[in-house]
């Protein structure tokens, strides 16, 4: 199951923004409603100071002076006032009406939010004594002056309106720089392959270092823009190498036959032109049938022992050379999955270079091992080996250390390369004691004995 990095970042995103937006909406409109609905700290200061002196005057005077201070208090501040027990009923001398009763239903502390109750009418404030709460408490309609403002509708429009719109666009920019933007590089890459600007940023660019479903499309999009650069190269070079090598042979077969060479002499040289020519076009047909379509062959388990002795006695015929001189050391335990024609044709590749490359009366080899779940073979001459720098060039299409009318065009090891790759193996050089070997590591397949 794959994951979807992308999946839970834009998520976790969404997730922080809802989150810091109701963190804000909580804690600054909390803030700013304390601020336009609730008394200030002097306010509420100076109105429990009323309060103090009612509980002193009723303390020293009672009644009589309760509803003197009663009375003084609603005319200084042009307001109702009360001060009342613990059972609701009047401290001062005179008793609470039905209707002044009725607006202790609707009492607010200090510390409560202010605001208008229906009909416009100013809340009312209930103030306990501070020393003996139990014993009583101010009650009086807050002054008109002392009324908080409240939210305006420029400061609803501000923290309902402008406030989340920030946060929004700050989120659509987060989601821009780590989404669209990355997609308009990949846009801009994608119209530089249509212009044929097949150079103008190469693997490893800094979204395939993401980890998430933009760094898997980065690396894909590398990985083909390597590929049409490989193939271009591979097509540029092809064009170049057929150029060069059918000019020669065509040239030779115009020399040929304009010159006075009996028939059998002509005709033999012209079957081996003809011949020649028609290998070097099937081994770069097959070469760019594997670099370009990529088969999946299908594998099946193959016996190396019997694959390498047919192609010894093909060998010995053509070359000269004895079976002695191509031993194997492998037993019957050495079975690899492979396609049967291709690896063939890989192997018979590898020997007919190393025995290019070997003297007259030298030795080529086959040994193997085996490593975990792969065989590893190894493909030994006597030549005299290859440089250092030269090993891996030696893979490389129409790649020729030493050229010559009978060294072939390159392709041998290019397209067993190709081939024991497409297996899933691999193959390269390296330098021996006495020669080259050429090694291949293929999968083992299990012996059904």
């Amino acid at each position: 199951m794959r994951r979807h990095p992308l999946l839970w970042k834009l998520a976790a995103l969404q997730v922080s923004f809802c989150l810091l937006l109701t963190w804000l909406i909580w804690t600054w409109g909390l803030s700013l409603e304390r601020s336009t609905y609730f008394l200030g700290e002097a306010d509420r200061e100076y109105l429990a100071r009323y309060a103090q002196q009612a509980e002193t005057v009723w303390q020293l005077e009672g009644a009589p002076g309760v509803e003197r201070f009663r009375q003084e208090l609603a005319a200084a501040e042009d307001t109702w006032v009360a001060v009342i027990g613990a059972h609701l009923q009047s401290l001062g001398s005179t008793p609470l009406t039905a209707e002044e009763a009725s607006h202790l239903t609707f009492m607010r502390k200090l510390d409560w939010p202010m605001s208008r109750r229906l009909q416009d009418q100013l809340p009312y404030v209930s103030i306990e004594f501070p020393r003996h709460p139990e014993q009583g408490r101010l009650v009086m309609q807050l002054p008109e002056r002392l009324l908080p403002g409240g939210l305006t509708p420029w400061t609803h429009l501000f923290s309902h309106g402008v406030v989340p719109t920030l946060l929004a666009a700050l989120l659509g920019l987060l989601i821009y720089r780590h989404l669209v933007l990355p997609l308009n590089r990949l846009r801009d890459r994608a119209d530089a392959l249509r212009a044929d600007d097949l150079d103008s940023e190469g693997p490893g660019t800094p979204l395939a270092h993401r980890r998430d479903e933009l760094g898997e499309l980065a690396l894909a999009f590398d990985h083909m823009a390597e590929r049409l650069r490989q193939s271009l190269a591979q097509q540029r070079l092809l064009l170049r190498t057929l150029s060069h090598e059918l000019r020669t042979p065509l040239a030779r077969l115009r020399i040929a036959y304009d010159s006075d060479l009996p028939p059998e002499q002509l005709r033999q040289r012209l079957d081996r032109e003809v011949l020649d020519m028609q290998r070097l076009l099937e081994d770069t047909l097959d070469l760019a049938w594997m670099d370009t379509e990529r088969p999946q062959l299908v594998r099946e388990p193959v016996l190396v022992l019997s694959v390498w002795e047919a192609l010894r006695e093909d060998a010995c015929f053509e070359s000269g050379w004895n079976t002695a001189q191509l031993p194997a050391s492998l037993g019957t335990e050495c079975l690899v999955l492979v396609h049967l024609d291709s690896f063939a044709q890989a192997l018979e590749n590898l020997l007919r270079n190393a025995i290019r490359h070997s003297p007259r009366g030298g030795q080529v080899r086959l040994d193997g091992w085996r490593e975990g779940e792969f065989w590893h073979l190894c493909v030994s001459d006597e030549g005299s080996g290859v440089a250092e720098e030269d090993l891996e060039r030696i893979f490389q299409p129409y790649q020729r250390l030493q050229p010559s009318e009978s060294s072939g065009f390159g392709l041998g090891l290019a397209i067993a390369r190709r081939a024991i790759e497409l297996q899933g193996g691999r193959l390269w050089a390296s330098n021996g004691q006495a020669g080259l070997c050429q090694h291949l590591l293929l999968p083992a397949a299990e012996s059904s004995v």
